[in-house]
């Protein structure tokens, strides 16, 4: 695994920071899009939690504030059952994710077609590519044939039209880019080699937000919010000071899990430590694969 260290030096003086700041300080960061960045500037209050609008950056880290720490919020499997919870809480916060589509749950039901058609229509929603067959969930078998790997994602991503071939591999945590290259599984070696061989950046994840057995979500925001921090504190993100976070739409159909997690994203806001931005963000990601 090659990982990205640029950014060690600010390591010390932002856990500094972290000790003295207040946990009710209000000053979020989010990746609402303005036309007129000035004027709009003007309409918001210094309190607000929009009153700072996040520049899209071209991979170049020296734009990113040294006290900060960046958040991918990524959903998988969309549209599928909570994708309209998912989008009312991006909106409530007003922030930006990236939804990791399935080729085939695009066309499953008539409400998975208006899901599909609300998420491509919103701005805040950044779509990429999950495969279009999921694996049928047969993770072991998918992967013993490369050439039908590849063949999936290109089926997803012509039925989908998503060009710009950022990839997520179902069942699997694998990363393909030219400075991380990571495979959970070594049987899943040779298909993940495949699909960058292929053009497609596949990124993976460093925090998933599990479900129960009932399909919702475990846990609450509060360990969640720990397990940031171990994961920053310690170093554990696959590039520093970047940190590219799991769940899935699915596990967002009952109350409680939508609730967890709003009170997560609201409480990485109000710590003033966090920025959030689409995948298409990521470090490296738009450079070309060797």
């Amino acid at each position: 695994m090659t990982k990205n260290f640029a950014e060690k030096s600010v390591k010390k003086s932002f856990l500094g920071m972290v000790a003295l700041m207040s946990a009710t300080s209000i000053l979020c960061n989010s990746c609402n899009q303005k036309n007129d960045k000035k004027e709009s500037e003007k309409m918001i209050r210094k309190d607000h939690p929009v009153a700072k609008i996040v520049p899209k950056i071209d991979d170049d880290e020296n734009i990113l504030d040294p006290d900060k720490r960046v958040i991918y919020l990524t959903f998988d499997d969309g549209p599928n059952h909570g994708t309209e919870n998912l989008l009312k809480i991006l909106h409530k916060r007003n922030v930006c994710a990236t939804a990791f589509l399935v080729g085939k749950h695009a066309y499953g039901s008539k409400k998975q077609q208006e899901d599909l058609q609300l998420l491509r229509n919103d701005k805040l929603v950044e779509l990429a590519n999950h495969s279009f067959t999921h694996a049928h969930n047969k993770y072991t078998d998918f992967y013993k044939d490369p050439i039908a790997v590849i063949h999936d994602f290109d089926t997803a991503k012509d039925s989908l039209k998503l060009y710009d071939k950022i990839a997520r591999t179902p069942g699997r945590n694998i990363w393909r880019l030219n400075n991380i290259t990571i495979t959970d599984l070594k049987s899943s070696t040779e298909a993940a080699n495949s699909l960058k061989k292929a053009g497609y950046k596949v990124i993976g994840w460093d925090l998933e937000w599990k479900p129960t057995n009932k399909m919702a979500l475990k846990g609450d925001h509060e360990a969640m919010l720990k397990k940031v921090d171990s994961i920053f504190f310690n170093d554990l993100e696959k590039t520093s000071r970047h940190l590219v976070f799991l769940t899935h739409d699915q596990y967002l159909t009952d109350a409680d899990s939508v609730n967890e997690l709003d009170l997560f994203i609201e409480k990485l806001q109000k710590s003033n430590r966090f920025v959030f931005r689409k995948i298409s963000e990521y470090p490296g990601i738009n450079e070309i694969l060797n």
